[in-house]
């Protein structure tokens, strides 16, 4: 692999000077900010652990600052970007700045969540600065949708990064945590400060690094019944599984009839459980089919 030139990657004259050619201005419909230092972008694709036979697949590439970086170290790159005027630019920064790359590289453009398949190599690797107010959504599609993604490595508000990464029992523990732990193992993978963004959030950010799952999570239940159990149960989290899993058990006694076949307390709350165990509540579906009918045959004899 031919080494690029020092100066490949973007700094933050370079940033405002692709933006003013372009009249691009960030927007916040798009959660759109700008790593300027090329220091930071490095510093992503260390974490990310990114090899030199790795196919990565980047979300929201931006003006380019990551792009360059991962293709530095990576194989190749394919990046999905939705805007039009960053989308048709990219690929002019990308030759501009590292013509011996420039063949490795490939753009698509859409919209991430409509994204089900990519050109060349099926990827290994993802590795974005993910859109503040998507990112979740994101996450989960691309995860789902490209089952060769192996490791994962994510920028995201520091908050959302939080709840990703957080166990059963933390008070920002839920629906993304235990979705995100279904792929893969996750943690927080460090910090990162607002003075490297153009323009600066007003939020911190953080790293989240995913691994997926050498194997799947054991169950007989599908990854669709799994997580409806998941959201009925944080849909109100402040009330037990009794509760708060009524409405898609059918009844309170139903609920706790499949809890109970699962081995979980109905008096215990979904912020407590594993994705192992709202699994098994999933799979215990029947058990609370069975207790409604008797309820009902109860209720009209």
């Amino acid at each position: 692999m031919s080494s690029p030139t020092p100066d490949a990657l973007l700094g933050p004259a370079d940033i405002r000077e692709l933006a003013a050619a372009l009249g691009v201005r960030p927007t916040k419909q798009r959660g759109q900010n700008f790593v300027i230092d090329a220091n930071t972008v490095r510093r992503i694709v260390r974490t990310a652990d990114v090899r030199p036979d790795d196919v990565v697949v980047e979300v929201g590439p931006g003006l380019g600052s990551l792009t360059l970086a991962l293709l530095e170290a990576a194989d190749r790159v394919t990046a999905v970007e939705i805007d039009d005027v960053l989308a048709a630019a990219l690929p002019t920064t990308v030759a501009a700045r590292m013509p011996e790359r420039a063949d490795r590289f490939a753009l698509v453009h859409s919209d991430a969540m409509r994204v089900t398949e990519l050109p060349g190599p099926a990827p290994t690797a993802l590795v974005a600065n993910l859109p503040y107010n998507v990112a979740v959504p994101v996450l989960l599609h691309m995860l789902e949708s490209f089952p060769s993604i192996e490791r994962t490595l994510v920028m995201v508000q520091s908050e959302v990064a939080d709840r990703l990464a957080a166990a059963p029992g933390s008070k920002v523990y839920g629906v993304p945590s235990v979705k995100a732990n279904w792929y893969a193992d996750v943690k927080r993978a460090g910090a990162i400060g607002r003075n490297v963004f153009w323009p600066a959030p007003n939020v911190d950010s953080g790293l989240v690094s995913l691994v997926r799952r050498a194997e799947p999570v054991k169950t007989t239940a599908s990854k669709r019944e799994v997580f409806a159990v998941i959201d009925a149960a944080f849909a109100q989290r402040r009330k037990t599984l009794r509760a708060a899993l009524s409405g898609w058990a059918g009844s309170a006694a139903a609920a706790e009839a499949a809890l109970v076949a699962a081995g979980v307390s109905p008096q215990a709350r979904g912020e407590s459980l594993t994705v192992e165990e709202f699994a098994r509540i999933a799979e215990n579906a029947e058990n609370a089919e069975n207790a409604e009918n008797a309820e009902n045959r109860e209720a009209g004899a």
